[in-house]
């Protein structure tokens, strides 16, 4: 096959876009295997996947067995598919007797082992006679001789899982939290500490509670991989085409048409998807040839859907693994984190919107001609029923009920909306199956009479979908894809489990948290005496010593993400952020969040940011130049964390309480800051701006995003000026025209 990122005057086919989201998405890029080896992987994938699905709906095994098998289907399909080195060569299919369907005999002995290390915590937790293995209650905190091996060996794979997938990065950050561990006595200062040995170590890190076996990959494999299946299965039903034609007809025909449709239909796909780059690709296909035929310059119309793709991971109600992780961290329901992300999503969609109108007006391009616009009615009468499964799982989700139940019964609607047909009886099975499942959940006190009449009425209408049904190969390779996306998170998440255990022994958190609030106190100190304000301040030294923290933390956060997923990062640096912040007043929330959206960042942040690398593949762009477009396309989301750690009334559910008038206030304060800063980006408004207007703008935009009446009152003060000279300028050019 040709390379992807080849000049094209034609639309991408489906293998050039799989081929540049292999390219550009790691966990994406797998080896060539033999036809027999190709069908056992996915009959393991369907495996892996009806095992998640039946127990998101009848109930989970106790969580060592259930962590356990999860990581038995990571280690399966991660050694069969992910290479010891990644090269061209080594994805390509050779035959040799030393590679059996081309998998390397030794990869099939690191998935025994692997395989061994994951269910014995489950078969020795009762004991083990005839080994001589007592119960793992009275093993904790003495770990014997298996217990090491096992753990020693788990550890050393799970970190090779995160190598395969994701690359270096990850696993060496990892390395240097275990040599912590092991070596604290010979690290200095505040960072010293006695030190564990090997034995402890295993004792922390393997057996369940912390590590490991923790929260993170509890929380993937009861959560995350269900949501990350929906999604799947949700786009292969036609829910993402149905975004896609709503976002045309909504935002086409303005101008910059289809730079807006670019931003619309990345938000909802956003709803559905926790992939940066698998968004990128699934709606860059269509709306980046077309902004380039509009007239957008290729480094920027990639730029405007990699930075609305990068959205995704933080747009409700999906938002990735790490939403759910933080759910967990702050013991609140998920719901709660959902509500909390509604304001920070919308000023990072304001601020791509408004980069693009502006720009739009700067190039003075039009919109989508009439012919060009889906038919609103044509969309709804042939697409209608594909909303049901996302209508499912949100109010099911909403009513209180578990994520992995309203992820079950999501799952349910969309296989029924994808394969059952009145006009098939054979496929009715599935409705009745479901309708079943409900009926039985009622009768047992499990739903209440309103969520069983929503359910079943949602089963009964999906068998009347007018779209052609899929059919079971085509079902079964989308579950496959589902699986296969799952493979680098739950790889992350358990890897990083050993970084959460390190942190709970060590407690290295409050140790670097305390250096980086004393450094900042210092550095705010200093600035303070050298600033005179006079009697007008504008802030405090506290004000200063906590946005120096918060400047210090997101620097860490863009500079680590290199090359690191969002869900591990937020893990690592979330631990020293808390502690950090909390001394600071800042409320636990808006410091999750804080953490969670520079995650996000850092993956249009160059030099290494594969959503915008992505975007630049389809749009026959400089990557580089591409990044950097992105970069500052997505400002709003630079900027909304420092908004809701200054203002938490904008996250809803703060402890701080909610008051509508000061929210309102907050928000519109937020939102003119981030208009300035589109501003300040493009260079026009009314017209085009001069490079003092721009500083001003921007300058102004960053005042803004600290909610105060002060605050306020300085930004507004800046920005007169240019408003004037905007206005002027404005009146002139209209003049010219008249005359012209």
């Amino acid at each position: 096959m040709s390379d992807p990122t080849v000049n094209r005057d034609h639309e991408l086919t489906a293998e050039e876009l799989a081929a540049i989201e292999e390219k550009y998405d790691e966990a994406s890029s797998t080896r060539e295997v033999s036809v027999p080896v190709a069908r056992l992987l996915r009959a393991v994938a369907l495996v892996f996947a009806i095992y998640h699905f039946i127990t998101a709906g009848f109930g989970l095994p106790v969580d060592y067995w259930h962590m356990g098998l999860h990581l038995t289907g990571l280690f399966i399909m991660t050694y069969a598919l992910f290479p010891l080195v990644r090269s061209r060569n080594a994805l390509a299919m050779k035959r040799s007797i030393l590679s059996p369907g081309n998998v390397p005999l030794y990869d099939y002995l690191l998935m025994s082992l692997g395989i061994v290390s994951a269910l014995y915590i489950g078969a020795a937790w009762r004991g083990i006679d005839f080994l001589g293995i007592t119960e793992q209650t009275f093993r904790q905190g003495n770990p014997n001789t298996y217990d090491i091996f096992f753990g020693s060996v788990l550890i050393i794979l799970v970190l090779d899982l995160a190598r395969r997938t994701l690359g270096w990065v990850l696993p060496l950050i990892i390395c240097v939290f275990i040599s912590y561990a092991l070596f604290g006595q010979y690290y200095p200062g505040i960072l010293n500490h006695p030190g564990t040995n090997w034995r402890q170590f295993i004792n922390n890190i393997y057996f369940p509670a912390e590590g490991i076996f923790g929260v993170t990959l509890w929380v993937v494999s009861t959560i995350v991989f269900h949501f990350v299946l929906f999604g799947v299965i949700a786009q292969r039903t036609g829910l993402g085409k149905l975004f896609i034609d709503n976002a045309t007809i909504l935002a086409g025909r303005y101008t910059g048409g289809p730079a807006k449709v670019s931003v619309v239909s990345s938000a909802f796909f956003g709803t559905i998807s926790g992939s940066s780059v698998a968004n990128t690709v699934s709606t860059g296909a269509l709306t980046i040839p077309n902004m380039k035929r509009l007239g957008y310059p290729g480094h920027f119309a990639g730029g405007v859907e990699a930075a609305s793709s990068a959205g995704g991971q933080i747009t409700p109600p999906i938002m990735g693994a790490a939403a759910f992780i933080m759910a967990e961290f702050l013991e609140l329901p998920y719901t709660t984190i959902v509500i909390a992300a509604i304001f920070p999503a919308l000023l990072h969609y304001v601020g791509v919107f408004a980069v693009v109108h502006l720009m739009a007006r700067k190039l003075d391009l039009k919109g989508l001609s009439a012919e060009l616009l889906p038919r609103l009615g044509a969309v709804w009468r042939e697409g209608w029923a594909n909303l049901i499964p996302l209508v499912a799982l949100l109010v099911v989700l909403f009513t209180g009920y578990t994520p992995y139940m309203s992820a079950f019964c999501g799952i349910s609607m969309a296989l029924i909306v994808g394969a059952a047909r009145i006009s098939a009886p054979v496929t009715l099975l599935f409705p009745i199956a479901f309708i079943a499942f409900v009926v039985w959940k009622f009768l047992g006190g499990g739903f209440d009479l309103t969520m069983t009449v929503i359910l079943c009425s949602g089963a009964v209408l999906g068998v009347f979908n007018p779209q052609e049904r899929i059919r079971m190969p085509e079902l079964s390779e989308a579950v496959e894809t589902g699986v296969k996306y799952a493979l680098a998170v739950g790889a992350a998440s358990a890897a990083v489990g050993i970084v959460v255990g390190v942190i709970n022994t060590t407690g290295i958190g409050f140790r670097i948290g305390f250096m980086v609030t004393s450094g900042a106190a210092a550095m705010a100190q200093s600035l303070y005496e050298l600033i005179p304000f006079g009697a007008f301040d504008i802030f405090t030294q506290a004000d200063l010593q906590l946005f120096l923290s918060l400047l210090l933390i997101a620097t860490a956060c863009i500079l680590m993400g290199a090359g690191i997923p969002t869900t591990a990062l937020y893990i690592m640096l979330v631990s020293v952020a808390q502690p950090a912040l909390a001394q600071l007043g800042v409320p636990p929330i808006a410091s999750h969040m804080f953490v969670l959206y520079y995650g996000v960042v850092s993956e249009i942040t160059p030099p290494v940011c594969t959503s915008a690398y992505a975007a630049a593949a389809i749009a026959n762009s400089n990557p580089f130049r591409t990044g950097i477009s992105a970069f500052t396309l997505g400002l709003g989301k630079i900027v909304a964390p420092m908004a809701f750690v200054y203002a938490p009334v904008l996250l809803f559910v703060s402890s701080t309480g909610f008051d509508a008038l000061e929210f309102s206030y907050s928000a519109i304060s937020c939102i003119a800051g981030v208009l300035a800063l589109s501003a300040a980006v493009v260079g026009y408004f009314l017209a085009p701006m001069s490079v003092i207007e721009r500083l001003l703008c921007a300058v102004a935009g960053l005042i803004f995003i600290a909610p105060s009446w002060q605050a306020d009152l300085v930004s507004l003060a800046i920005l007169a000026p240019v408003a004037l000279l905007q206005l002027l300028a404005q009146r002139r050019t209209n003049a010219s025209q008249v005359t012209g």
